[in-house]
């Protein structure tokens, strides 16, 4: 018995070698599996950081018209919409969403 295996080393490392790179060309944490994981999560954090981003210009955009050059018009938008405020003799309509 053992002068097969003797006679067979080089087989037996060789499909051993063979079958350990296979099992981590898979799913090692350099493998396949984990990079389409790790693929799908970058997609992910870059959708999450385009929604943040327009968020931020967003804000900026809404904090620029607050700030030195003061925009009538949208402080007057904002308190209507906050305080639900109209001026005498003027009606006020509220429309509610139905989904029906």
């Amino acid at each position: 018995m053992f002068d097969k295996i003797q006679k067979n080393f080089f087989l037996l490392i060789s499909t051993f070698l063979i079958f350990y790179f296979f099992f981590n060309l898979l799913d090692g944490d350099r493998g396949l599996f984990s990079f389409f994981k790790k693929k799908e999560i970058l997609v992910n954090l870059q959708n999450q950081e385009s929604e943040l981003t327009s968020k931020i210009k967003n804000f900026e955009f809404k904090n620029s018209l607050l700030s030195d050059n003061l925009d009538l018009d949208y402080v007057e938008i904002l308190i209507r919409k906050k305080f639900l405020f109209g001026e005498e003799g003027e009606t006020l309509y509220i429309i509610s969403k139905n989904d029906n």
